[in-house]
């Protein structure tokens, strides 16, 4: 039993210690103009490249499972276009939806 109390002991003053050494690190400097602008250049190129890799890895998606559906003697599917709308189409009023519970009890 007293094993247990000295480790909670020394587990909240490790708490406590660690909480208390970190309110004390003062904030970082601000950037100057140039490297802010390295920084942005650096993120931006970063962001590119990555949009790259991922159009590469699609398409290698693409064409393995174009490969995968030959080899099994299956028809490859054509590409469907999506239609990104924001606005329902006619008559896509929404409905009350009856079996939703709102509180209360039920009945």
């Amino acid at each position: 039993m007293s094993h247990r109390i000295q480790s909670a002991g020394l587990a909240a003053a490790l708490l406590l210690a660690c909480t208390v050494v970190v309110a004390k690190l003062p904030p970082p400097p601000p950037m100057d103009p140039a490297a802010k602008e390295a920084a942005d250049a650096k993120k931006k190129a970063s962001a590119e490249k990555a949009k790259e890799e991922l159009a590469q890895a699609q398409e290698r998606t693409i064409a393995n499972y174009h490969a995968n559906m030959k080899k099994a003697g299956k028809p490859i599917p054509k590409a469907q276009a999506v239609n990104a709308s924001s606005t329902p189409p006619k008559g896509g009023e929404k409905k009350p939806q009856s079996n939703t519970h709102k509180g209360g009890k039920k009945a």
